[in-house]
């Protein structure tokens, strides 16, 4: 997900199913791009580890997850 963040003036990009942290930056295009590209290396990751990708959390788990990393 890609959001504008007013705290910290600039675009965050996050994917709380598969990797804590995240991306950001003045564009939200490069910012996308830029989660792409950490989100298919976590994905290579798991397989070269022959480990299943972590389960979809619910909304109210990306909830806490959002509250915790902020």
């Amino acid at each position: 997900m890609i959001e504008w963040s007013e705290e910290d003036n600039c675009y965050v990009g996050s994917c709380p199913d598969l990797v804590f942290g995240g991306c950001h930056g003045d564009n939200e295009q490069a910012v996308f791009a830029e989660l792409c590209q950490i989100v298919e290396e976590m994905i290579e990751l798991y397989r070269a580890d022959n480990k299943p990708l972590p389960p979809a959390m619910s909304g109210k788990n990306l909830l806490n997850v959002l509250q915790h990393v902020a």
